[in-house]
């Protein structure tokens, strides 16, 4: 198999030049057809991959595999080759990217059959998957790059799909921008790797800083320039309001890019770069509250919001900063555990909420649904159990891997805990709240949309389905030793943490420290889960209307703390009047006013030079008389 890892990444980007040139020629069953296909073999032959890992893992070989395709180009010393790198890490981001991906791209055959671009969606998708792939496949930060670029590249695409909607356009324009400042970081931070250790293979950089002291300043500057890559991708403070507006995309495209694997990217980059970050406290200590702030933050302005995909976009934020937070206390392996529950519950919320608004006409507003589980059963129970996985209740899925972050950052500062358990608590409330709101109570929507509740066709429920029971079983991966397990997950990726292992950052708690931690996260879920249920399905609560909330908190949550606002004031604002200010002075009165008056200048004076040539001889005869007269004029003087 090891042969065949070229494949991959090829296989999508063959679907994406097929369905992208046949769009308008191809039927759609065949289109649906490429397009599902191509990913499906990748997730089969990375199901392989994964398996060939896993026995070298065993045997007590590397557990690595590496492909050299061949070399890019060579400057001086510097040879840089399109070369694949396979071991834990990049083996289970696979099977992410392409089993989830696989998933999305059957539910989007049904959910966008009607729509007239249904080729160059799946084009996209396709596209999206090879980028994707060759982002964690690379063996070298410079091939990372190209992915992390085309994957951004594939997000502006397909936020904008609907681009004829202006509102659509600007979003997608929005997450390009903000996407291009964190990628500034990472560019620079390239710059700074090569100089410091002469190469941007993973190999040869880890293995060098591992010989380096702790805080060195060098590595200080690079990890805080990834860390800032990864604000962009991962959507973090500052830079993290570009993903709820990039709900304007199709939902199939919030489910991919959104939850399940663009915006982990910056976790992924991290985690494969733990011994330059576990070699830089500060930047951890960055990291960690960064991504405390914006899991909280996220959180607070979910609490109000009223569109169903606009709640799911600012929990992905919230999430992502638990993730950030895990990453900042040293539990690389919690973070990434997290990393694959959300991919299966959130992936869900995603798609359900999409057959939810396909059931609905395209409504949106959780005011306008409620009582919908009877009319979609299917729906209604997946998404109960993706809701109980994200909100941390025992046994499914993000209940350990939130309670590992969680324990992570106890152990490193109880008020990390504290505030992360705050957090937890918000999720819980907004996610039951969606849950009530839209399958539970009388319905509110028209008789129209009444009448015309169905549930999804299969293409759409079978993801539904699988994404569930992952969810609900998802925990089983990395099963905690306070609960009789053995980690299986943080022992499958120890070699990724091997060059910085002394630097590695254990769980000393106590096994009663923990229950005690475990209990406090699931009661308090469960209380508010009950809280929720009373105040949105026994008293019948319903949001106010848009311009009713009230309350200081209430009134900054539901605006979301004006932070876009903010920014437009500061930022956008003061961008827009200085390049109005150098449009008018710099450009039109400085560059254009010189360019203007020497054009101005050549064409006066050849008006006036063209005087000369008028054709008429006698005023030639005259200007040779004058010549003779001042010739001899001269020469009289010059005596």
């Amino acid at each position: 198999m090891s042969e065949l890892i070229w494949l991959i990444p090829l296989i999508p980007l063959i679907g994406f030049i097929i369905n992208g040139l046949f769009r308008n020629t191809l039927p759609k069953i065949a289109i649906g057809f490429i397009g599902c296909s191509v990913v499906l073999a990748s997730f089969l032959m990375s199901l392989l991959l994964y398996f060939d890992i896993a026995a070298l893992r065993d045997s007590g070989q590397v557990a690595e595999i590496t492909m050299h395709l061949f070399d890019w180009f060579t400057v001086g010393q510097l040879n840089v080759g399109l070369s694949f790198l396979i071991d834990p890490l990049s083996s289970l981001m696979l099977l992410i990217i392409t089993g989830v991906g696989f998933l999305i791209h059957l539910y989007s055959y049904s959910y966008m059959g009607k729509d007239g671009g249904f080729g160059k969606f799946f084009a996209y998708l396709n596209l999206f998957i090879f980028f994707m792939s060759v982002l964690v496949m690379g063996s070298n930060y410079l091939v990372m790059f190209i992915g992390w670029e085309g994957v951004g590249l594939c997000s502006y695409l397909l936020i904008g799909f609907w681009y004829k909607n202006s509102s659509y356009a600007a979003a997608a324009k929005k997450a390009f921008v903000m996407n291009r400042i964190g990628d500034l970081g990472f560019l620079i931070a390239m710059f700074f790797i090569l100089v410091t250790f002469g190469t941007l293979e993973y190999n040869g950089v880890f293995s060098q800083a591992a010989g380096m002291t702790v805080g060195d300043s060098t590595l200080l500057i690079i990890t805080l320039l990834l860390f800032v890559a990864a604000t962009g991708k991962s959507a973090q403070i500052p830079l993290f309001t570009w993903l709820p507006d990039a709900m304007a995309g199709p939902t199939p495209v919030s489910a991919l890019i959104h939850a399940a694997t663009m915006v982990t990217a910056g976790i992924y980059m991290v985690v494969r770069s733990n011994i330059l970050f576990t070699l830089s406290p500060v930047t951890m200590e960055i990291m960690a509250i960064i991504g405390l702030a914006t899991a909280l933050v996220a959180a607070f302005i979910a609490l109000t919001q009223n569109d169903i995909k606009k709640v799911l976009a600012y929990s992905t934020v919230s999430q992502l900063g638990y993730m950030f937070l895990g990453l900042g206390v040293g539990a690389f392996t919690g973070a990434f555990f997290h990393v694959l529950t959300h991919a299966f519950f959130k992936a869900l919320l995603f798609l359900g909420a999409g057959s939810v608004i396909h059931a609905m006409g395209d409504e949106q507003d959780m005011r306008k649904m409620g009582g919908l589980r009877k009319a979609m059963p299917i729906t209604f129970s997946t998404m109960l159990i993706a809701t109980i996985a994200i909100s941390g209740i025992p046994p499914f899925a993000g209940f350990f891997s939130k309670d590992e972050i969680l324990a992570y950052a106890f152990q490193h500062n109880p008020l990390l805990w504290a505030v992360g358990f705050i957090t937890a608590l918000f999720t819980a409330f907004y996610m039951f709240r969606l849950l009530y709101l839209t399958f539970f109570g009388k319905f509110r929507g028209t008789a129209d949309q009444q009448s015309k509740l169905h549930e999804s066709p299969w293409q759409m429920t079978l993801p539904l389905v699988v994404l569930a029971v992952l969810s609900a079983v998802g925990g089983l991966i990395n099963w905690p030793e306070a609960l009789g397990g053995n980690f299986a997950l943080a022992g499958f990726l120890a070699p990724i943490y091997e060059s910085g292992s002394a630097y590695q950052v254990s769980l000393t708690l106590s096994h009663s420290t923990e229950f005690i931690l475990m209990g406090a996260s699931a009661l308090g879920a469960l209380v508010i889960a009950i809280f929720a249920y009373n105040k949105y399905v026994t008293r019948a609560g319903v949001p106010l209307q848009e311009g009713s909330e009230q309350g200081l908190l209430h009134k900054l949550s539901y605006n979301k703390l004006y932070i876009d606002e903010l920014y437009g004031a500061l930022v956008v604002k003061p961008l827009n009047q200085l390049s109005i200010f150098l449009y008018k002075t710099i450009d039109r009165l400085a560059i254009d006013g010189i360019v203007n008056s020497v054009c101005a200048f050549i064409v006066t004076s050849g008006k006036g030079i063209r005087q000369l040539q008028s054709g008429y001889v006698g005023f030639y005869i005259l200007m040779m008389v004058l010549a003779i007269v001042g010739i001899m004029i001269y020469g009289i003087l010059a005596i």
